[in-house]
């Protein structure tokens, strides 16, 4: 997967967003890319090519939501390698999107191509591999530290991510813990009367969201904190930080989530107690403290879903 490398900080680089079909000169030097969104473009290499900055074209500029500071955004992203003339890197190959949070931390490289682009447009860009991927370039893609780069990204979808919890509160069950709370940020568990778990999966909403229903396989973006039963303080947390995206009911996350987050609704609160086999099973996480004998408590804002 390229999340890592979309969100890692670059340097700052140039930029030419002016709008076109297929370009027979500036930021794409000749190169030609034909090819409806949402399919694999083709490309026609001008030669080898050669770039001293960042440039950005739109190829085609789609006439959906405009893409802002903390949107979602489903992409499919296409890579060549300037000096091979070759393909070294398509989501269209592996037949699925990429979901990432736009934002002012990506890799500027790829900012260009996403923020204040509009859904359905497919915008090019051409880098260094330097710029695009750090001083090592990206050996995974066989592209070397020396070579340019082709990226094309197909802007396909975009969520509006929920700055809190949004929908109809409804009544803690009992057996839940109670939650400290600084604003619509959740600080901590507080598990005083609480009883002891009952050694089973438990999941409610404390907000019932207004949104869609999470669907298995989406990417959601959340905001947790978890703690252990009795836990003096969270073991970990995403209020203090950004929020989290991840695909899920996939594998991707311990199975207590995936099996209680699908089919819940965006801009809920979620309530969960989860028995070590749902969660760590019995080797624990030792990085975080957890023991497998430990049930794990975790409060679930549900921001977004795509």
């Amino acid at each position: 997967m390229l999340g890592a490398s979309l969100v890692a900080c670059g340097s700052d680089s140039g930029s030419d967003g002016s709008d076109g079909g297929s370009s027979s000169g500036g930021a794409l030097h000749g190169i030609t890319i034909t090819g409806d969104v949402g399919k694999a473009p083709k490309v026609e290499w001008n030669g080898k090519l050669d770039v001293s900055k960042t440039d950005s074209e739109v190829v085609t500029k789609g006439d959906g939501d405009k893409i802002a500071d903390g949107d979602q955004v489903v992409i499919h992203i296409w890579i060549g390698n300037g000096t091979t003339q070759k393909q070294a890197y398509s989501t269209y190959d592996e037949g699925q999107t990429q979901t990432i949070p736009a934002s002012s931390d990506l890799n500027p490289v790829f900012k260009d191509a996403i923020l204040d682009q509009t859904v359905g447009s497919r915008v090019a860009v051409t880098a260094t591999a330097a710029d695009a991927f750090g001083e090592s370039g990206n050996t995974d893609m066989g592209i070397g530290n020396k070579d340019n780069v082709l990226i094309i990204v197909d802007i396909m979808d975009s969520t509006t991510v929920l700055d809190a919890p949004q929908g109809k509160d409804k009544a803690a069950p009992s057996w839940a813990p109670g939650l400290t709370t600084d604003g619509d940020k959740v600080t901590a568990l507080d598990f005083s009367g609480t009883p002891k778990p009952s050694g089973k999966l438990q999941s409610a909403p404390l907000i019932v969201g207004d949104g869609d229903v999470v669907k298995k396989g989406q990417t959601i973006t959340v905001n947790y904190l978890g703690q252990v039963y009795k836990g003096a303080k969270p073991f970990d947390e995403s209020y203090s930080k950004t929020p989290a995206s991840f695909a899920i009911g996939v594998g991707q996350v311990v199975p207590g989530w995936d099996k209680t987050l699908v089919g819940a609704t965006v801009g809920s609160r979620m309530i969960l107690a989860i028995p070590p086999a749902d969660g760590y099973g019995t080797q624990g996480n030792s990085q975080a403290g957890i023991k497998g004998t430990d049930t794990l408590y975790f409060v679930v804002d549900i921001l977004a879903a795509s």
